[in-house]
């Protein structure tokens, strides 16, 4: 009986051993040689793993650094503090680069805004896709304001302010997420220097804007008329504002009848 425990024993552990064997031989076989520099980066890179950067986390950005396929500066969570940290491991320069910010391309707060109807169910901006007239709100471009994109910001730099979307600029990393998770497509990045902004996203005829909200764009072109550097363009019956043009003088908003321009 005994030796038959012993004989048992001998050979579970030999088995253990050799499969121990075959598994270290294994792996030094097939492993994955990695290069220093992205483990280095990797180690200055903030830990996010946001995607805001366009890679599959933060590993994914150092090992598109290393491969020369992303900029040093392509973190933008990190921003120029880390560029310069990743730069100082490439051996390369920092380069010049602009720090963004989220942007709600809506005014429209509750006293502002006209409603069709008082709505009682889950609060999710992607949701009102199945309500009627796509939510409550008159206006079917502006902020639902039910905060997805809140939900989705991992830096606490978007909150709802009387019934729309507000960006902190200065919490703000850029990441992107907002952005994609907006059904009303009404975020966008901008250049935090950025002084002049039209907060309105409607497409709607000015007359119509004018029945559903106090403040919309109405594309009378008044801003564009007083542009002298030829920065605003009324497109879909919007303006826009062309930040690379853009000195910031300030005479759109004063011109703008609806006081829709930051």
């Amino acid at each position: 009986m005994l030796t038959g425990i012993l004989i048992a024993t001998a050979v579970v552990g030999g088995t253990g051993l050799l499969i121990g064997l075959m598994l270290g031989v294994a792996g030094e076989k097939l492993k994955v040689e990695v290069d220093e520099r992205e483990e280095a980066i990797l180690g200055v890179l903030p830990g996010n793993n946001c995607g805001g950067c366009g890679y599959a986390g933060c590993s994914g950005l150092a090992a598109a650094i290393v491969k020369g396929e992303a900029a040093v500066g392509g973190c933008p969570v990190g921003g120029a503090p880390v560029a310069e940290q990743v730069a100082a491991i490439m051996g390369q320069e920092v380069g010049e680069s602009t720090r963004m910010v989220a942007f709600v391309k809506c005014a429209g707060t509750c006293e502002r805004t006209e409603q069709d109807y008082h709505y009682h169910g889950i609060e999710d901006c992607k949701m009102m896709a199945f309500v009627p007239a796509g939510g409550p709100k008159s206006c079917n471009h502006g902020c639902i304001g039910y905060g997805s994109c809140v939900k989705a910001c991992q830096f606490d730099a978007i909150h709802i302010v009387d019934g729309i979307a507000l960006v902190d600029k200065e919490a703000c990393k850029a990441c992107g997420k907002c952005v994609s998770e907006c059904p009303k497509n009404l975020i966008e990045l901008v250049p935090y220097e950025q002084e002049r902004l039209v907060q309105c996203n409607s497409m709607d005829k000015g007359k119509d804007v004018m029945k559903i909200c106090k403040v919309g764009c109405i594309g009378c072109r008044m801003c564009e008329k007083v542009c002298e550097a030829d920065a605003i363009t009324i497109t879909n019956n919007v303006a826009h504002i062309d930040p690379e043009k853009c000195t910031g003088c300030g005479a759109c908003k004063e011109k703008c009848p609806r006081k829709i321009i930051l």
